[in-house]
């Protein structure tokens, strides 16, 4: 910041960036593992803002939130933020990237079939592994779902897509996010849509441990996620989070996925919601009419 200043002939009393503004560029405006291009980001607003000095004649400029929109023009990146509410078939799970956490929704479907998998979303092999992993683990446990038969599948098909579709995602720890999502949408369980959750998951429905979790919980609190699942073993990983993070998240750490379920899946069953606005009832007064042009009685 302060050779910024220095290159565009600034002193530090002349101008200065809002910690809440700094906060949206690096969100908004860079999305990488160094800080380079959030070093020209600031050098935008320092050229900008020693123009207005010149022009206005002001001593000093304040650079607020509200202002960077107007210096580095819309945002570059979309932040994503929790769903709204709980939905059935939709869990939101953590992923990590070059460029640090990411949050991530997982949506399943279930529609009838002769039990195949359909996954969408631009997935790596290893996360079409993790996919199938998850529904091998759906079927074999049908009936302590309280489904009632042995392959709950058996006439039903899965597709399972992760929005996003045009950014290729790959890796296991999205193993139990993906039960999940699969899970619900069989039992028409709803998921708590304040939770975020990172896992691989195997046949057995083991829960192992996963990398970057440092990273995934940074994502789930910038995107106002209050409680994280994580595998048992990642619990060291927990002084590398900052207090400040901590102390405003809810940890839950499993070692299955029984677990998982129990604190992820909301107890209530809901029925199918039609997201097709029914057709307008017609009123009596317009029967009438139709009758009469066409000489039928309205029923």
């Amino acid at each position: 910041m302060r050779r910024q200043l220095t290159e565009n002939g600034l002193e530090p009393d002349q101008v200065r960036i809002s910690d809440a503004a700094l906060r949206r560029i690096i969100r908004e405006y860079t999305r990488e593992a160094g800080v380079r291009n959030l070093e020209r980001e600031i050098a935008t607003v320092a050229r900008k803002t020693a123009r207005a000095i010149v022009m206005d004649a002001a001593r000093s400029v304040t650079v607020s939130n509200r202002g960077i929109a107007e210096m580095l023009g819309p945002p570059r990146f979309q932040q994503e933020v929790a769903t709204r509410e709980d939905e059935v078939g939709v869990a939101t799970g953590l992923a990590y990237t070059p460029t640090g956490g990411e949050v991530l929704f997982i949506e399943a479907r279930v529609v009838p079939g002769k039990g195949n998998l359909v996954l969408t979303g631009q997935l790596g092999d290893v996360m079409k592994e993790s996919a199938q992993a998850a529904l091998t683990y759906a079927r074999a446990r049908g009936r302590a779902l309280g489904l009632g038969t042995d392959d709950p599948f058996a006439n039903k098909d899965v597709h399972v897509h992760v929005p996003a579709g045009a950014v290729p995602k790959d890796g296991p720890s999205a193993g139990i996010t993906m039960a999940t999502a699969i899970i619900s949408a069989l039992t028409r369980r709803p998921v708590d849509h304040t939770l975020g959750m990172t896992g691989e998951i195997t046949l057995r429905g083991r829960v192992l441990p996963i990398g970057g979790l440092k990273e995934k919980v940074l994502a789930a609190h910038r995107a106002g996620l209050r409680r994280v699942i994580a595998p048992r073993d990642n619990r060291r990983d927990l002084d590398e989070i900052p207090s400040r993070v901590r102390g405003q998240v809810t940890f839950t750490f499993v070692d299955h996925m029984d677990q998982v379920l129990n604190a992820a899946l909301k107890p209530e069953i809901q029925p199918e919601r039609s997201e097709v606005k029914p057709l307008r009832r017609t009123t009596r007064r317009a029967a009438d009419e139709v009758a009469a042009a066409t000489g039928s009685a309205a029923d």
